[in-house]
Protein backbone atom coordinates (compact mmCIF):
# COMPACT_ATOMS: atom_id res chain seq x y z
CA UNK A 1 0.00 0.00 0.00
CA UNK A 2 1.26 3.55 -0.90
CA UNK A 3 0.04 6.21 0.94
CA UNK A 4 -0.16 10.19 -0.21
CA UNK A 5 -2.06 13.04 0.60
CA UNK A 6 -2.80 14.28 -3.13
CA UNK A 7 -2.89 11.42 -5.80
CA UNK A 8 -2.56 12.43 -9.53
CA UNK A 9 -3.92 10.38 -12.44
CA UNK A 10 -2.03 11.54 -15.22
CA UNK A 11 0.78 13.70 -16.23
CA UNK A 12 -0.29 16.48 -18.59
CA UNK A 13 -0.73 20.29 -18.16
CA UNK A 14 -3.97 19.95 -15.73
CA UNK A 15 -2.21 16.83 -13.21
CA UNK A 16 0.87 19.35 -13.22
CA UNK A 17 -0.04 22.46 -12.06
CA UNK A 18 -2.23 20.36 -9.49
CA UNK A 19 0.46 18.52 -8.63
CA UNK A 20 2.71 22.01 -8.19
CA UNK A 21 -0.21 23.72 -6.28
CA UNK A 22 -1.04 20.62 -3.81
CA UNK A 23 2.58 20.04 -2.94
CA UNK A 24 2.71 23.24 -1.25
CA UNK A 25 0.01 21.52 1.06
CA UNK A 26 1.42 17.80 1.38
CA UNK A 27 3.11 14.85 0.00
CA UNK A 28 1.74 14.67 -3.77
CA UNK A 29 1.94 11.04 -5.90
CA UNK A 30 1.82 11.37 -10.04
CA UNK A 31 0.77 8.42 -11.84
CA UNK A 32 1.17 8.27 -15.51
CA UNK A 33 1.57 4.98 -17.79
CA UNK A 34 3.94 6.34 -20.11
CA UNK A 35 6.68 8.63 -19.95
CA UNK A 36 5.90 11.95 -17.88
CA UNK A 37 5.92 14.05 -21.33
CA UNK A 38 3.73 12.08 -23.18
CA UNK A 39 0.75 13.81 -22.82
CA UNK A 40 -1.98 15.91 -25.10
CA UNK A 41 -0.62 18.93 -23.81
CA UNK A 42 2.46 18.08 -25.25
CA UNK A 43 0.99 18.15 -28.93
CA UNK A 44 -1.13 21.68 -28.03
CA UNK A 45 0.52 24.02 -31.23
CA UNK A 46 -1.41 26.56 -31.14
CA UNK A 47 -1.28 28.29 -27.50
CA UNK A 48 -3.38 29.76 -24.59
CA UNK A 49 -6.57 32.27 -25.19
CA UNK A 50 -6.62 35.34 -22.96
CA UNK A 51 -7.25 39.33 -23.36
CA UNK A 52 -3.96 41.31 -23.03
CA UNK A 53 -4.68 43.16 -26.66
CA UNK A 54 -5.44 46.95 -26.13
CA UNK A 55 -8.77 46.15 -28.01
CA UNK A 56 -9.94 42.86 -26.33
CA UNK A 57 -11.36 42.71 -22.89
CA UNK A 58 -12.80 40.13 -20.39
CA UNK A 59 -16.27 40.67 -21.60
CA UNK A 60 -15.17 39.75 -25.54
CA UNK A 61 -13.38 37.14 -24.78
CA UNK A 62 -16.82 35.61 -22.63
CA UNK A 63 -18.50 36.34 -25.37
CA UNK A 64 -16.54 34.53 -28.26
CA UNK A 65 -16.90 31.18 -25.63
CA UNK A 66 -20.44 31.51 -24.74
CA UNK A 67 -21.16 31.92 -28.37
CA UNK A 68 -18.82 29.10 -29.47
CA UNK A 69 -20.82 27.15 -27.00
CA UNK A 70 -23.64 27.52 -28.42
CA UNK A 71 -26.28 27.50 -25.46
CA UNK A 72 -24.63 25.10 -23.21
CA UNK A 73 -21.45 27.10 -21.71
CA UNK A 74 -21.73 27.04 -17.98
CA UNK A 75 -21.52 31.08 -17.55
CA UNK A 76 -20.14 31.03 -14.21
CA UNK A 77 -17.34 29.16 -14.97
CA UNK A 78 -16.56 30.70 -18.20
CA UNK A 79 -16.27 34.05 -16.20
CA UNK A 80 -13.54 32.31 -13.67
CA UNK A 81 -11.67 30.80 -16.44
CA UNK A 82 -11.68 34.49 -18.30
CA UNK A 83 -10.70 36.31 -14.93
CA UNK A 84 -7.86 34.06 -14.16
CA UNK A 85 -6.37 33.41 -17.24
CA UNK A 86 -4.10 36.46 -17.64
CA UNK A 87 -2.99 35.84 -13.88
CA UNK A 88 -1.95 32.02 -14.42
CA UNK A 89 -0.40 32.96 -17.63
CA UNK A 90 1.83 34.96 -16.45
CA UNK A 91 2.36 32.75 -13.49
CA UNK A 92 3.44 30.35 -16.04
CA UNK A 93 6.32 32.81 -17.89
CA UNK A 94 7.50 33.76 -14.71
CA UNK A 95 7.95 29.82 -14.00
CA UNK A 96 10.33 30.35 -17.38
CA UNK A 97 7.99 29.20 -20.20
CA UNK A 98 9.39 31.43 -23.34
CA UNK A 99 5.85 32.65 -24.48
CA UNK A 100 6.95 34.42 -27.67
CA UNK A 101 6.78 38.26 -26.95
CA UNK A 102 7.16 41.58 -29.54
CA UNK A 103 9.65 44.37 -29.50
CA UNK A 104 8.00 46.46 -26.59
CA UNK A 105 8.27 43.25 -24.46
CA UNK A 106 4.77 42.24 -24.68
CA UNK A 107 2.96 38.80 -25.73
CA UNK A 108 2.70 38.21 -29.59
CA UNK A 109 -1.06 37.62 -29.82
CA UNK A 110 -2.06 35.20 -32.56
CA UNK A 111 -6.13 34.73 -33.76
CA UNK A 112 -7.76 31.86 -34.63
CA UNK A 113 -11.40 30.58 -35.55
CA UNK A 114 -13.97 32.16 -33.34
CA UNK A 115 -12.02 34.05 -31.76
CA UNK A 116 -13.19 38.44 -32.31
CA UNK A 117 -9.81 39.65 -31.15
CA UNK A 118 -6.02 38.69 -31.07
CA UNK A 119 -5.30 36.82 -27.98
CA UNK A 120 -3.94 33.60 -28.64
CA UNK A 121 -0.31 33.44 -25.91
CA UNK A 122 1.94 31.29 -28.14
CA UNK A 123 5.60 29.31 -27.89
CA UNK A 124 5.43 29.72 -31.89
CA UNK A 125 3.31 26.52 -32.77
CA UNK A 126 4.80 24.02 -29.87
CA UNK A 127 3.19 25.23 -27.20
CA UNK A 128 2.10 22.44 -25.42
CA UNK A 129 5.29 21.02 -25.89
CA UNK A 130 7.16 23.76 -24.20
CA UNK A 131 4.48 23.88 -21.27
CA UNK A 132 4.98 20.65 -20.66
CA UNK A 133 8.06 20.33 -20.60
CA UNK A 134 9.25 23.43 -18.59
CA UNK A 135 6.00 22.04 -15.94
CA UNK A 136 8.16 18.58 -16.08
CA UNK A 137 11.24 20.08 -14.70
CA UNK A 138 9.29 21.85 -11.67
CA UNK A 139 7.76 18.85 -10.91
CA UNK A 140 10.91 16.86 -10.53
CA UNK A 141 12.55 19.79 -8.87
CA UNK A 142 10.12 19.35 -6.04
CA UNK A 143 10.75 16.90 -2.87
CA UNK A 144 7.16 16.30 -2.16
CA UNK A 145 6.40 15.32 -5.63
CA UNK A 146 7.10 11.38 -6.41
CA UNK A 147 6.36 10.72 -10.40
CA UNK A 148 5.49 6.68 -10.70
CA UNK A 149 5.98 6.80 -14.71
CA UNK A 150 4.84 3.66 -16.53
CA UNK A 151 2.23 3.07 -13.93
CA UNK A 152 -1.39 2.26 -14.78
CA UNK A 153 -4.21 3.06 -13.17
CA UNK A 154 -7.10 0.45 -13.64
CA UNK A 155 -9.83 1.43 -11.35
CA UNK A 156 -11.02 4.28 -8.23
CA UNK A 157 -10.61 2.80 -4.97
CA UNK A 158 -14.44 4.00 -3.59
CA UNK A 159 -16.28 3.19 -0.46
CA UNK A 160 -19.33 3.88 0.72
CA UNK A 161 -19.18 6.50 3.82
CA UNK A 162 -21.80 7.54 6.36
CA UNK A 163 -23.58 10.25 5.09
CA UNK A 164 -22.06 13.89 6.07
CA UNK A 165 -22.42 17.21 6.25
CA UNK A 166 -20.16 18.09 3.14
CA UNK A 167 -19.87 21.58 1.98
CA UNK A 168 -23.18 22.87 -0.50
CA UNK A 169 -21.88 21.75 -3.79
CA UNK A 170 -24.16 22.04 -7.37
CA UNK A 171 -23.61 18.33 -7.31
CA UNK A 172 -25.24 17.09 -4.14
CA UNK A 173 -27.87 16.19 -5.68
CA UNK A 174 -26.37 13.76 -7.57
CA UNK A 175 -25.65 11.68 -4.55
CA UNK A 176 -27.55 8.83 -4.35
CA UNK A 177 -24.90 7.40 -2.02
CA UNK A 178 -22.39 8.78 -0.14
CA UNK A 179 -19.55 7.77 -2.36
CA UNK A 180 -16.21 8.43 -1.43
CA UNK A 181 -12.91 8.00 -3.18
CA UNK A 182 -9.68 6.88 -1.40
CA UNK A 183 -7.57 6.41 -4.43
CA UNK A 184 -6.63 4.32 -6.88
CA UNK A 185 -5.85 0.14 -8.10
CA UNK A 186 -2.30 0.55 -9.87
CA UNK A 187 -0.65 -1.53 -12.70
CA UNK A 188 3.46 -0.91 -11.95
CA UNK A 189 5.48 -2.27 -14.84
CA UNK A 190 6.19 -5.31 -13.46
CA UNK A 191 2.39 -6.10 -13.49
CA UNK A 192 1.93 -5.97 -9.63
CA UNK A 193 -1.21 -3.90 -8.76
CA UNK A 194 -0.94 -1.86 -6.03
CA UNK A 195 -3.71 0.38 -3.70
CA UNK A 196 -2.47 3.92 -3.66
CA UNK A 197 -4.14 5.62 -1.19
CA UNK A 198 -4.57 9.30 -0.91
CA UNK A 199 -7.09 11.96 1.19
CA UNK A 200 -7.89 13.56 -2.47
CA UNK A 201 -7.54 12.16 -5.81
CA UNK A 202 -7.13 14.27 -9.45
CA UNK A 203 -8.34 12.42 -12.52
CA UNK A 204 -5.90 14.44 -15.43
CA UNK A 205 -6.33 11.69 -18.07
CA UNK A 206 -6.47 13.55 -20.81
CA UNK A 207 -9.35 12.94 -23.58
CA UNK A 208 -11.07 9.88 -25.77
CA UNK A 209 -9.44 10.43 -29.33
CA UNK A 210 -8.32 6.69 -29.16
CA UNK A 211 -12.26 5.77 -29.87
CA UNK A 212 -12.11 6.97 -33.08
CA UNK A 213 -9.68 5.34 -36.31
CA UNK A 214 -8.62 8.58 -37.18
CA UNK A 215 -7.37 11.58 -34.38
CA UNK A 216 -4.49 14.25 -33.47
CA UNK A 217 -4.29 12.62 -29.87
CA UNK A 218 -1.49 10.12 -28.87
CA UNK A 219 -1.78 6.78 -28.57
CA UNK A 220 -2.45 6.58 -25.11
CA UNK A 221 -6.04 9.06 -25.20
CA UNK A 222 -7.88 5.98 -24.25
CA UNK A 223 -10.20 8.04 -22.48
CA UNK A 224 -9.46 6.06 -19.04
CA UNK A 225 -10.27 8.60 -16.56
CA UNK A 226 -13.96 8.97 -18.04
CA UNK A 227 -14.14 5.25 -17.85
CA UNK A 228 -12.53 4.51 -14.13
CA UNK A 229 -15.33 7.60 -13.38
CA UNK A 230 -18.12 5.71 -15.24
CA UNK A 231 -17.46 2.38 -13.43
CA UNK A 232 -17.63 4.61 -10.00
CA UNK A 233 -20.72 5.69 -10.92
CA UNK A 234 -19.71 9.33 -11.02
CA UNK A 235 -21.98 11.61 -12.97
CA UNK A 236 -21.00 11.99 -16.72
CA UNK A 237 -22.19 14.65 -18.96
CA UNK A 238 -22.36 15.90 -22.59
CA UNK A 239 -20.48 13.14 -24.20
CA UNK A 240 -21.92 13.62 -27.87
CA UNK A 241 -19.60 16.56 -28.38
CA UNK A 242 -16.58 15.44 -29.81
CA UNK A 243 -14.81 18.06 -31.66
CA UNK A 244 -12.88 16.73 -34.73
CA UNK A 245 -10.13 19.11 -35.76
CA UNK A 246 -9.97 20.52 -39.75
CA UNK A 247 -7.05 19.86 -40.70
CA UNK A 248 -5.03 16.62 -40.22
CA UNK A 249 -2.69 16.35 -42.64
CA UNK A 250 -3.46 13.24 -44.71
CA UNK A 251 -2.25 9.44 -45.06
CA UNK A 252 0.03 10.22 -42.46
CA UNK A 253 0.72 9.52 -38.60
CA UNK A 254 3.12 9.57 -36.28
CA UNK A 255 3.27 7.41 -33.39
CA UNK A 256 -1.20 6.31 -34.38
CA UNK A 257 -1.62 10.32 -34.38
CA UNK A 258 -2.56 12.13 -37.13
CA UNK A 259 -0.40 15.16 -37.63
CA UNK A 260 -2.48 18.49 -37.43
CA UNK A 261 -2.14 21.67 -38.51
CA UNK A 262 -3.20 23.96 -36.22
CA UNK A 263 -6.08 26.24 -36.57
CA UNK A 264 -3.61 29.41 -36.43
CA UNK A 265 -2.51 28.59 -39.78
CA UNK A 266 -5.77 29.80 -40.70
CA UNK A 267 -5.64 33.03 -38.40
CA UNK A 268 -2.49 33.94 -39.84
CA UNK A 269 -4.53 33.90 -43.61
CA UNK A 270 -4.03 30.29 -44.58
CA UNK A 271 -6.83 28.94 -47.06
CA UNK A 272 -8.98 25.93 -47.72
CA UNK A 273 -9.29 24.83 -51.40
CA UNK A 274 -10.71 22.09 -52.85
CA UNK A 275 -8.53 19.82 -55.49
CA UNK A 276 -9.28 21.77 -58.19
CA UNK A 277 -7.84 24.90 -56.37
CA UNK A 278 -11.19 26.91 -55.63
CA UNK A 279 -11.63 28.03 -51.70
CA UNK A 280 -14.89 26.82 -50.52
CA UNK A 281 -15.62 28.10 -46.96
CA UNK A 282 -17.37 31.36 -48.05
CA UNK A 283 -20.07 29.09 -48.63
CA UNK A 284 -20.57 27.75 -45.13
CA UNK A 285 -20.04 31.12 -42.94
CA UNK A 286 -19.02 34.93 -43.01
CA UNK A 287 -16.38 34.31 -41.49
CA UNK A 288 -14.96 32.37 -43.89
CA UNK A 289 -11.89 30.28 -43.12
CA UNK A 290 -11.90 31.56 -39.22
CA UNK A 291 -15.42 30.36 -38.68
CA UNK A 292 -15.42 27.78 -35.63
CA UNK A 293 -13.92 24.73 -36.21
CA UNK A 294 -16.96 22.37 -36.17
CA UNK A 295 -18.26 24.87 -39.25
CA UNK A 296 -15.43 24.02 -40.84
CA UNK A 297 -15.00 20.29 -40.24
CA UNK A 298 -18.95 19.67 -41.32
CA UNK A 299 -17.67 21.80 -44.73
CA UNK A 300 -14.93 19.75 -45.25
CA UNK A 301 -17.01 16.85 -44.41
CA UNK A 302 -19.62 17.93 -47.16
CA UNK A 303 -16.93 18.86 -49.65
CA UNK A 304 -15.51 15.25 -49.57
CA UNK A 305 -18.75 13.53 -49.63
CA UNK A 306 -19.79 15.89 -52.55
CA UNK A 307 -16.57 15.37 -54.69
CA UNK A 308 -15.85 11.96 -53.76
CA UNK A 309 -12.34 13.03 -52.77
CA UNK A 310 -10.33 12.09 -49.88
CA UNK A 311 -8.69 15.02 -48.88
CA UNK A 312 -8.90 19.44 -49.35
CA UNK A 313 -5.79 21.06 -48.95
CA UNK A 314 -4.73 23.64 -46.87
CA UNK A 315 -3.05 26.61 -48.71
CA UNK A 316 -0.35 28.33 -46.32
CA UNK A 317 1.57 29.91 -49.34
CA UNK A 318 0.28 33.14 -49.12
CA UNK A 319 1.88 33.77 -45.86
CA UNK A 320 5.51 34.19 -47.03
CA UNK A 321 8.09 31.69 -46.47
CA UNK A 322 10.01 33.97 -43.71
CA UNK A 323 6.66 34.30 -41.64
CA UNK A 324 5.85 30.54 -41.97
CA UNK A 325 9.31 29.34 -40.98
CA UNK A 326 9.34 31.77 -37.83
CA UNK A 327 5.82 31.17 -36.34
CA UNK A 328 5.06 27.58 -37.32
CA UNK A 329 8.64 26.07 -37.79
CA UNK A 330 7.44 22.96 -36.49
CA UNK A 331 4.68 22.28 -39.06
CA UNK A 332 7.51 23.43 -41.47
CA UNK A 333 9.75 20.81 -40.51
CA UNK A 334 7.52 18.05 -40.18
CA UNK A 335 5.48 18.88 -43.55
CA UNK A 336 8.90 18.79 -45.08
CA UNK A 337 10.00 15.28 -43.70
CA UNK A 338 6.57 14.11 -45.33
CA UNK A 339 7.67 15.74 -48.87
CA UNK A 340 5.53 19.04 -48.63
CA UNK A 341 7.38 22.05 -49.05
CA UNK A 342 4.21 24.66 -47.04
CA UNK A 343 6.26 27.74 -48.65
CA UNK A 344 5.35 25.98 -52.22
CA UNK A 345 2.75 23.87 -51.84
CA UNK A 346 -0.45 22.87 -50.54
CA UNK A 347 -1.04 20.50 -47.42
CA UNK A 348 -4.12 17.30 -48.25
CA UNK A 349 -5.76 17.69 -45.08
CA UNK A 350 -8.55 16.04 -43.82
CA UNK A 351 -10.67 16.21 -40.10
CA UNK A 352 -9.69 13.95 -37.14
CA UNK A 353 -11.07 13.32 -33.87
CA UNK A 354 -9.09 15.47 -31.09
CA UNK A 355 -11.21 16.49 -28.09
CA UNK A 356 -14.02 15.57 -26.11
CA UNK A 357 -16.29 18.86 -24.66
CA UNK A 358 -18.11 16.35 -22.19
CA UNK A 359 -16.51 14.04 -19.81
CA UNK A 360 -16.79 13.72 -15.87
CA UNK A 361 -19.15 16.58 -14.22
CA UNK A 362 -17.44 18.91 -11.88
CA UNK A 363 -18.04 22.35 -10.58
CA UNK A 364 -15.67 25.20 -10.17
CA UNK A 365 -13.89 23.58 -7.81
CA UNK A 366 -13.01 20.56 -9.97
CA UNK A 367 -14.86 18.50 -7.49
CA UNK A 368 -17.00 15.37 -8.97
CA UNK A 369 -19.82 13.73 -7.40
CA UNK A 370 -18.15 11.48 -5.46
CA UNK A 371 -16.63 12.80 -2.53
CA UNK A 372 -13.34 13.40 -2.60
CA UNK A 373 -12.63 12.61 -6.29
CA UNK A 374 -11.95 15.37 -8.29
CA UNK A 375 -11.21 16.18 -12.24
CA UNK A 376 -9.42 18.57 -14.38
CA UNK A 377 -8.50 18.90 -17.96
CA UNK A 378 -10.12 17.54 -20.96
CA UNK A 379 -11.15 14.73 -18.64
CA UNK A 380 -13.73 17.02 -16.91
CA UNK A 381 -16.59 18.73 -18.25
CA UNK A 382 -16.68 22.38 -16.53
CA UNK A 383 -19.32 23.58 -18.68
CA UNK A 384 -17.01 26.31 -20.43
CA UNK A 385 -16.92 24.85 -23.64
CA UNK A 386 -20.63 23.98 -23.79
CA UNK A 387 -21.86 21.81 -27.14
CA UNK A 388 -18.48 23.54 -29.03
CA UNK A 389 -14.77 24.62 -27.56
CA UNK A 390 -13.01 27.42 -28.75
CA UNK A 391 -9.84 27.19 -29.76
CA UNK A 392 -7.09 27.58 -27.33
CA UNK A 393 -9.19 27.73 -24.46
CA UNK A 394 -8.37 24.10 -23.57
CA UNK A 395 -4.99 24.77 -22.24
CA UNK A 396 -6.74 27.99 -20.61
CA UNK A 397 -8.99 25.82 -19.02
CA UNK A 398 -7.00 22.64 -17.57
CA UNK A 399 -4.70 25.95 -16.43
CA UNK A 400 -7.63 27.74 -14.13
CA UNK A 401 -9.46 24.73 -12.80
CA UNK A 402 -6.37 22.43 -12.12
CA UNK A 403 -5.02 25.47 -9.33
CA UNK A 404 -8.79 25.44 -8.19
CA UNK A 405 -8.84 22.16 -8.01
CA UNK A 406 -5.68 21.59 -6.09
CA UNK A 407 -6.44 24.59 -3.82
CA UNK A 408 -10.26 22.81 -2.88
CA UNK A 409 -8.79 19.76 -2.20
CA UNK A 410 -6.37 21.09 -0.32
CA UNK A 411 -8.89 23.02 2.06
CA UNK A 412 -11.26 20.04 2.24
CA UNK A 413 -8.20 17.74 2.77
CA UNK A 414 -7.56 19.63 6.11
CA UNK A 415 -10.48 19.23 7.93
CA UNK A 416 -9.72 15.51 8.55
CA UNK A 417 -8.44 13.90 11.26
CA UNK A 418 -7.44 11.11 12.54
CA UNK A 419 -4.57 8.98 11.76
CA UNK A 420 -0.94 10.12 9.70
CA UNK A 421 -1.99 13.49 7.77
CA UNK A 422 -5.32 12.83 8.29
CA UNK A 423 -5.84 9.15 6.57
CA UNK A 424 -7.95 6.99 7.19
CA UNK A 425 -7.06 4.78 10.54
CA UNK A 426 -9.02 2.07 12.84
CA UNK A 427 -12.25 3.88 12.40
CA UNK A 428 -14.63 6.13 10.59
CA UNK A 429 -14.67 9.81 10.90
CA UNK A 430 -17.96 11.05 9.53
CA UNK A 431 -17.62 14.61 9.38
CA UNK A 432 -14.90 14.49 6.91
CA UNK A 433 -16.50 11.73 5.02
CA UNK A 434 -13.51 9.37 5.52
CA UNK A 435 -13.41 5.63 5.71
CA UNK A 436 -11.82 2.99 7.96
CA UNK A 437 -8.56 0.73 5.92
CA UNK A 438 -10.47 -2.07 6.80
CA UNK A 439 -13.44 -0.80 4.81
CA UNK A 440 -11.28 -0.16 1.30
CA UNK A 441 -12.33 -3.25 -1.00
CA UNK A 442 -9.82 -5.78 -2.26
CA UNK A 443 -8.64 -5.61 -5.68
CA UNK A 444 -10.67 -8.72 -7.22
CA UNK A 445 -9.23 -9.83 -10.86
CA UNK A 446 -9.27 -13.56 -11.70
CA UNK A 447 -8.45 -13.74 -14.86
CA UNK A 448 -5.75 -16.06 -16.05
CA UNK A 449 -5.62 -16.44 -19.41
CA UNK A 450 -3.18 -14.91 -21.56
CA UNK A 451 -4.30 -12.77 -24.51
CA UNK A 452 -1.96 -11.90 -27.70
CA UNK A 453 -1.51 -8.66 -28.50
CA UNK A 454 -2.96 -8.82 -31.81
CA UNK A 455 -6.10 -9.91 -30.87
CA UNK A 456 -6.29 -6.86 -28.61
CA UNK A 457 -5.28 -4.49 -31.45
CA UNK A 458 -7.74 -6.43 -33.67
CA UNK A 459 -10.80 -6.01 -31.48
CA UNK A 460 -9.45 -1.97 -30.44
CA UNK A 461 -9.45 -1.82 -34.54
CA UNK A 462 -12.69 -2.83 -34.73
CA UNK A 463 -14.23 -0.47 -32.40
CA UNK A 464 -12.18 2.50 -33.86
CA UNK A 465 -13.58 1.53 -37.39
CA UNK A 466 -17.47 1.35 -36.20
CA UNK A 467 -17.23 4.69 -34.37
CA UNK A 468 -15.62 6.75 -37.56
CA UNK A 469 -17.87 5.18 -39.69
CA UNK A 470 -21.11 5.45 -37.32
CA UNK A 471 -20.39 8.07 -35.11
CA UNK A 472 -18.22 10.74 -36.70
CA UNK A 473 -18.75 14.12 -37.71
CA UNK A 474 -22.50 13.86 -39.11
CA UNK A 475 -24.77 11.14 -37.66
CA UNK A 476 -27.88 9.79 -37.89
CA UNK A 477 -30.74 8.06 -35.39
CA UNK A 478 -30.66 5.39 -37.69
CA UNK A 479 -26.63 4.68 -37.52
CA UNK A 480 -26.39 5.53 -34.22
CA UNK A 481 -29.03 2.82 -33.35
CA UNK A 482 -26.97 0.13 -35.73
CA UNK A 483 -23.61 1.22 -34.08
CA UNK A 484 -25.25 0.71 -30.38
CA UNK A 485 -26.44 -2.35 -30.98
CA UNK A 486 -23.19 -3.39 -32.42
CA UNK A 487 -21.00 -1.94 -29.48
CA UNK A 488 -22.97 -4.08 -27.32
CA UNK A 489 -21.63 -7.08 -28.81
CA UNK A 490 -18.16 -5.78 -28.80
CA UNK A 491 -18.18 -4.39 -25.16
CA UNK A 492 -19.82 -7.75 -23.76
CA UNK A 493 -16.73 -9.22 -25.59
CA UNK A 494 -13.98 -7.33 -23.82
CA UNK A 495 -16.03 -7.24 -20.81
CA UNK A 496 -15.71 -11.07 -20.89
CA UNK A 497 -11.92 -11.25 -22.22
CA UNK A 498 -10.67 -8.97 -19.31
CA UNK A 499 -12.46 -11.02 -16.91
CA UNK A 500 -10.76 -13.89 -18.02
CA UNK A 501 -7.62 -13.22 -18.80
CA UNK A 502 -4.31 -11.47 -17.15
CA UNK A 503 -4.71 -7.39 -16.53
CA UNK A 504 -2.00 -5.88 -18.77
CA UNK A 505 -1.82 -2.67 -19.44
CA UNK A 506 -3.54 -2.82 -23.67
CA UNK A 507 -6.13 -4.84 -22.60
CA UNK A 508 -7.06 -1.88 -19.87
CA UNK A 509 -6.89 -0.05 -22.87
CA UNK A 510 -9.22 -1.42 -24.55
CA UNK A 511 -11.70 -1.73 -21.25
CA UNK A 512 -11.68 1.65 -21.30
CA UNK A 513 -12.47 2.45 -24.96
CA UNK A 514 -15.41 -0.31 -25.21
CA UNK A 515 -16.72 1.77 -22.08
CA UNK A 516 -15.95 4.99 -23.59
CA UNK A 517 -17.59 4.38 -27.07
CA UNK A 518 -20.82 3.45 -25.53
CA UNK A 519 -21.32 6.83 -23.63
CA UNK A 520 -20.43 8.98 -27.06
CA UNK A 521 -23.11 6.87 -28.83
CA UNK A 522 -25.74 7.00 -25.69
CA UNK A 523 -25.52 10.73 -25.15
CA UNK A 524 -25.71 10.98 -29.19
CA UNK A 525 -28.90 9.20 -29.16
CA UNK A 526 -30.34 11.01 -26.29
CA UNK A 527 -29.28 14.49 -28.17
CA UNK A 528 -32.22 14.82 -30.88
CA UNK A 529 -31.14 18.16 -32.93
CA UNK A 530 -28.28 19.70 -33.69
CA UNK A 531 -25.99 21.99 -31.74
CA UNK A 532 -22.29 22.90 -31.81
CA UNK A 533 -20.13 19.85 -32.57
CA UNK A 534 -23.09 17.74 -32.92
CA UNK A 535 -24.87 17.47 -35.99
CA UNK A 536 -27.78 14.87 -37.00
CA UNK A 537 -28.92 14.71 -40.47
CA UNK A 538 -32.23 13.33 -38.97
CA UNK A 539 -32.45 16.42 -36.74
CA UNK A 540 -30.83 18.94 -38.25
CA UNK A 541 -32.37 21.93 -36.34
CA UNK A 542 -31.55 23.23 -32.68
CA UNK A 543 -34.18 22.62 -30.61
CA UNK A 544 -33.72 25.14 -27.41
CA UNK A 545 -37.05 24.01 -25.82
CA UNK A 546 -36.11 20.31 -25.32
CA UNK A 547 -32.62 20.40 -25.50
CA UNK A 548 -30.63 23.37 -23.91
CA UNK A 549 -29.23 20.68 -21.16
CA UNK A 550 -26.34 18.57 -20.61
CA UNK A 551 -26.94 15.17 -21.41
CA UNK A 552 -26.89 13.18 -18.53
CA UNK A 553 -25.51 9.72 -17.98
CA UNK A 554 -26.09 8.51 -14.11
CA UNK A 555 -26.24 4.81 -14.52
CA UNK A 556 -27.54 2.00 -16.64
Amino acid sequence: MIKTDFLVIGSGMAGLIFALEASNYGDVAIVTKKESAEANTNYAQGGIAAPFAKDDSFDLHVQDTIRAGDGLCNEEAVKIMVREGPRLIRKLSELGIEFVKNGSGTFDLGREGGHSRRRIVHAKDTTGKEVESTLIRKVKGKSTIKVFENHFALDLIICVAPHTSRRASSLDAAHEQNKTCVGAWILDARNNIWPFISKATLLATGGIGQVYLHTTNPSIATGDGIAMARRAQAKIANMEFVQFHPTSFYGKKIDDRAFLLSEATRGEGGILRTRDGKPFMEKYHPLKDLAPRDIVARAIDQELKKRGDKYVYLDLTGLGAAKLKSRFPHIYETCLSFGIDVTKEWIPVVPAAHYICGGVLTDVEGRTSISNLYAAGEVACTGVHGANRLASNSLLEALVFAERAAISAAQHSSNKQDGVRGFPTDRCTASCGMVSLTEIPSFEHKGKDFIEPREIAHKRYEIQKLMWDYVGIVRSERRLLQALKRMKVLKDDVDKTYERCKVTPALVELRNIAEVAILVIKSSIMRKESRGLYYNAEYPHKDDENFKKYTMINSD
